[in-house]
């Protein structure tokens, strides 16, 4: 099975130009896979041909999972990877169908995405102190992540040639290598002015490349670093719920639809390619606005 796997995965990196993130999902999916199929065929991983997986012992994987306390969505996009890796071994000729192709995803709970209300992203990203490298580059951080609605993986892959701050936009390279600018606020503009011209150069070092957002080693910030960044400051204004940094995402589609943007423009903004991701978004304004509804209405 191994060799089949990284041809596999080969194929989604130089056809699919799947990111490295997803290659490492895929991968992680198949050997969690292959790990209960060799329990349950009795014999070594390496030992195991396509042909022998089958759909009742694929569904058993499945039950596996559900029994294991795993979230219907996660056991979704572990079948998606199945389905993706026996569609190519059928394409391959390696086996006669996908025996993956009839299983029925298990249905999913449409869960309202979480978001932080106007005056809690103002208490997160003004938090930062600006007399600090290390503050500057926080509050340049914090506030391009919610001026932009780009997604963590899209900020820690920025380059400083990604910038043009007289325009005050940001080229982002999203998923499936999409790129696509994104406009941003004249307080994230003046935020990342004062990064790079006295956060930026004091944390560089001969190794920092072209990186834009640094840590204190000089280094590429990574994803990890960025939600600690963030729960240093949700704990510092004491708010008192989880806010990772899709949140400030999340709170950044819901702010502009709030106001009246087009869910299509939002869309675009997002990188999102099917309108019916970004329509969820029209599913929190409404609650929202029920919320309100019955708070202040004295008949609600």
């Amino acid at each position: 099975m191994y060799p089949y796997i990284d041809s596999f995965l080969y194929y989604l990196q130089l056809e699919k130009n799947a990111s490295s993130h997803t290659l490492d999902n895929y991968q992680r999916d198949l050997f969690q896979g292959l790990d209960f199929f060799a329990r349950a065929l009795g014999k070594p991983d390496h030992r195991i041909s396509p042909q022998e997986i089958n759909r009742s012992l694929l569904r058993a994987f499945l039950a596996d999972l559900q029994s294991r306390g795993f979230s219907r969505a996660t056991i979704a996009r572990k079948l998606a990877t199945w389905r993706s890796f026996f569609r190519y071994l059928a394409r391959e000729e390696v086996v006669p169908a996908s025996p993956a192709g009839h299983l029925s995803s298990p249905k999913m709970e449409r869960k309202l995405p979480r978001f932080l209300f106007v005056d809690e992203c103002r208490a997160l990203v003004e938090a930062p102190p600006d007399d600090t490298p290390l503050g500057r580059r926080d509050r340049a951080l914090l506030e391009t992540l919610y001026a932009s609605g780009m997604r963590v993986g899209e900020l820690v892959a920025l380059n400083l040639d990604d910038l043009d701050l007289d325009r005050a936009c940001i080229r982002v390279a999203g998923k499936g290598a999409r790129e696509r600018m994104l406009p941003i606020g004249s307080c994230a503009v003046r935020a990342l002015e004062s990064y790079l011209s006295a956060g930026r150069p004091a944390l560089a070092t001969g190794s920092s490349g072209e990186a834009l957002f640094l840590n204190y080693r000089g280094e590429r910030i990574s994803v990890r670093g960025v939600r600690k960044i963030i729960d240093k400051y949700v704990n510092q204004i004491c708010l008192e719920r989880k806010v990772s940094p899709h949140v400030l995402r999340h709170s950044f589609a819901t702010h502009l639809l709030d106001n009246g943007a087009d869910l299509r423009a939002v869309q675009e903004l997002l990188g999102h390619v099917r309108l019916s991701t970004t329509q969820i978004y029209t599913h929190v304004t409404r609650e929202r606005l029920k919320e309100v509804y019955r708070r202040a209405h004295p008949r609600a």
